[in-house]
């Protein structure tokens, strides 16, 4: 909820002539709304605490008005207790220190502009260069000449900063494209809700902007945010709230100052979604910016995301995009990324034109010292003479302020500093693209070298999206063959498109990592709900559809059972159904690829599974194609394939071995798991209830156990081996009560090779087993989706999952984080 103020202006007489500001400061953001529009953004730590009523006061202009400041009680940054990245305080009050009528001196702040600018050349240049004291000794005749109480002798002072600020760069300057900008994370510290006032707040601010600065250009890449928070048509929702405001981004949209960036429909996580999900937020965001402005984008613009998958330029590519800009990897910990324009390389050979920023933020703000720090930190420098210059503030949004936009027109070509022009995407790119024969090739993933435990934090929302991609999945496939089998089936586009882009919504960068405060993951899981929900009775629908004459009671025995397969490869398993007394029964079957069957009679496996316990407690489970055998504690001690005649398990070791760890991050505690909570290992030994049998052969055998995890939590296993099933399960419930803990399960295995493989979207990647370099170690914690093998030449094992994301695989021991 926000807080409304009616607030009733009357402009003395006297002032006439004179520029009249409306300030406002708080430490919550507001919005100025004008004849019911919102016109002006009000963020103290955005540098923006005015509202500018007249440039020049008219006779003719109104001299009495009224305004209304929404307040909203969170800062730029939530409303975090203590620090930035704590929970939101539920008691914060906001204060309101400053609401006045005020003249603004206009020559005063262009004399004050003048001053900073030299002074950061002055003292920035250093001594060695002879235009840190030309500007040093300029600013100082300033000083002598301005007489602050008299007004007529500003313009002399002007004068003499003019005359620094016109002495030209040669040729051969580096030239830095100033781009608008304002990162608004979709959720983080804040709600979606909050969201859609944070770009209402920011986007209106922008066009006030450009209204009076035809020059400016921005590059907004979360435009497709807004309608979908409701579920509405996509436009449609902006339209309703804020139609003037809609009109205006239209309006500089068509002038080519608005620019439409990004391409997906939100600013995804680069890891965590499948490939599918990838392919659908390119698929939405370009039909959405084909839709609203008439093009698609050729920038994929993703700044703030917590590493790049090595499929990503694939996808790209497909997607019709050739560029890719970002910044993140500026944050490494450890390696010093050793480009900033250069072209990707997937794992197919697609490549981009990638450019990082080279003053490492999208957050500039046009002073000396950011214009500097670029030229110094580029990487490229003789193979490019070209960079981006992101200015804004961002995050919590906010966008560009008059005082940047000052700051680099002085800027603009001046000797001494790099020449600064207000750009576009497009025209840096193009730039870049004529320039690239000298670039170099980065081949694979871009890892981030920090935030390695949003791979593993929030388990409920990883769960939730691995389990939601897999429904819309089963919905397509069913609904697909639904329709080519029965022409009156309507296939369910629109259901499936609102329940798409709430998964994508939720694959945001701060939610899907598990990065945001508990709100936000209030919100998500409550979407993950709908969409199972919905999901199945999709679902329901396309059955009915493709199998009716199936259905129908006199196919449909109480002794058969249809069962589906929507993978792509035929699958025999053994399936649990119901009996004719309604209990649970379990019965072996075969399934063609993305088909159904009926099945009646299952046959009977060549060799039932076979659950023996052993004198000293063990318990040993054989199916003919595998054998097992388990202690107590419900280690893994022998893992057999039986035809290659290998053990798995190394002597003297233990698989599914349970460790718990310390997690002390140095600061971001959501975010990241440090290199030396491997220090801290401490293997899970109290046992509760010893290894059990559960079920004792045929068609399944399974065994039970339960341990105490840390202090407080428990964790019981339920480990079950299936007829003719090649693979060993682990359904694994754990009661978590921990803080600041970090549980695990490691499967040391009798395989030897400096690479483990781990699946990708739509492929896979192999990493080191070794920490030969500082970028192995780097990748300690690594990130991968449904499996990771670890192989040599004729044998290897891999460790499969259905929700968790966070593994490594050091020397032999395969581990994945729980």
């Amino acid at each position: 909820e926000t807080c409304w103020f009616k607030v009733e202006l009357s402009i003395p007489p006297a002032w006439a002539g004179r520029e009249v500001h409306f300030v406002w400061e708080s430490d919550g953001e507001g919005m100025v709304w004008r004849d019911a529009q919102p016109i002006q953004g009000l963020t103290k730590e955005g540098e923006k605490t005015s509202y500018i009523l007249t440039r020049s006061l008219k006779e003719s202009e109104p001299h009495s008005l009224t305004l209304y400041v929404e307040l909203a009680c969170n800062g730029l940054f939530g409303a975090g207790k203590g620090s930035m990245i704590a929970p939101p305080d539920p008691d914060r009050r906001v204060t309101l220190s400053k609401a006045e009528l005020v003249v603004f001196n206009r020559d005063v702040y262009e004399l004050l502009v003048d001053l900073e600018i030299l002074l950061d050349m002055a003292q920035l240049l250093g001594e060695e260069n002879q235009r840190s004291f030309q500007a040093l000794y300029t600013a100082n005749q300033m000083i002598n000449v301005c007489d602050v109480t008299d007004p007529s002798t500003f313009p002399a002072a002007r004068d003499l900063a003019a005359a620094i600020f016109s002495q030209r760069n040669g040729e051969s300057q580096h030239t830095i494209h100033a781009m608008g900008h304002c990162h608004i994370d979709s959720a983080w510290l804040w709600p979606y809700e909050e969201t859609i006032r944070k770009c209402a707040r920011s986007w209106v601010t922008v066009v006030h902007l450009m209204e009076h600065n035809p020059e400016l250009t921005f590059a907004c890449s979360q435009l497709g945010l807004i309608p979908v928070l409701w579920q509405a048509q996509q436009f449609e929702w902006v339209r309703s709230c804020y139609p003037g405001l809609y009109a205006r981004i239209q309006h500089f949209v068509a002038k080519g100052q608005f620019i439409p960036v990004g391409g997906t429909w939100v600013e995804m996580d680069g890891n965590l979604p499948s490939g599918e999900s990838m392919v659908r937020q390119f698929l939405q965001g370009q039909r959405f910016f084909q839709e609203q402005f008439g093009r698609i984008c050729s920038e994929f613009w993703l700044p703030d995301t917590f590493g790049y998958s090595a499929q990503l330029p694939q996808l790209m590519r497909g997607c019709g995009i050739q560029r890719f800009l970002t910044q993140k990897l500026s944050w490494n910990l450890v390696n010093s990324f050793p480009h900033h324009t250069f072209f990707w390389e997937g794992i197919d050979g697609s490549q981009v034109l990638t450019h990082f920023p080279p003053g490492d933020s999208y957050g500039m703000q046009g002073r000396v010292e950011e214009m500097l720090k670029t030229v110094k930190n580029n990487k490229d420098k003789g193979r490019v003479n070209h960079s981006a210059f992101l200015f804004g503030f961002g995050d919590g949004g906010g966008g560009p302020t008059q005082k940047m936009l000052d700051r680099m027109k002085r800027m603009s070509d001046t000797d001494g500093l790099p020449r600064v022009q207000i750009s576009t995407p497009d025209q840096l790119f193009s730039v870049l693209e004529k320039k690239s024969s000298q670039l170099c090739t980065w081949v694979g993933e871009l890892f981030l070298e920090l935030h390695n435990g949003t791979y593993t934090t929030q388990a409920q929302i990883k769960k939730g999206n691995r389990e939601c991609e897999r429904i819309l999945h089963d919905v397509e496939v069913l609904s697909s063959l639904a329709v080519a089998l029965d022409r009156a089936f309507q296939y369910p586009a629109s259901q499936l498109q609102r329940l798409w882009r709430l998964l994508l919504l939720n694959q945001f960068h701060d939610v899907l990592p598990g990065s945001c405060i508990q709100l936000v993951v209030d919100d998500a899981l409550q979407y993950y709900t709908e969409i199972r929900r919905a999901g199945a009775q999709l679902q329901e629908e396309a059955v009915q559809s493709l199998c009716r004459d199936l259905l129908q009671p006199e196919v449909c025995s109480t002794r058969s059972t249809l069962v589906l397969n929507t993978l792509s490869w035929e699958r025999t398993e053994v399936i649990s159904r119901p009996g004719p007394d309604g209990t649970e029964t379990l019965a072996l079957v075969t399934v063609p690829s993305m088909g159904y069957g009926l099945v009646q009679e299952p046959f009977v496996p060549p060799q039932p599974v076979a659950v023996r316990k052993q004198e000293d407690g063990s318990i040993t489970m054989e199916n003919g194609v595998i054998a097992v055998c388990l202690d107590t504690m419900g280690h893994v001690t022998s893992l057999q394939l039986l035809d290659s005649g290998r053990e798995s398990v190394p002597d003297g070791c233990y698989a599914n071995q349970f460790a718990l760890f310390d997690d002390v991050p140095l600061y971001w505690d959501a975010w990241d798991v440090m290199d030396y909570h491997l220090e801290t290992r401490k293997p899970v030994t109290t046992l509760l209830k010893p290894l059990e049998i559960t079920l004792a052969g045929g068609l399944r055998g399974s065994v039970r156990f339960s341990l105490q995890v840390g202090k407080s939590s428990t964790l019981t296993q339920e480990i079950i081996l299936d007829a003719m099933c090649p693979y060993l399960r682990f359904l694994t419930q754990v009661e978590w009560k921990e803080a600041h803990k970090f549980l695990k399960v490691e499967f040391p295995v009798q395989v030897r090779s400096t690479n483990a493989t781990y699946e990708i979207q739509f492929g896979h990647l192999q990493r080191p087993t070794h920490w030969n370099t500082s970028w192995d170690w780097a990748r300690f914690e690594v990130w991968a989706h449904k499996w990771q093998d670890l192989s040599e030449h004729g044998f290897g094992v891999a460790l499969l999952n259905d929700c968790k994301y966070g593994a490594s695989a050091h020397r032999n021991i395969l581990s994945l984080s729980l």
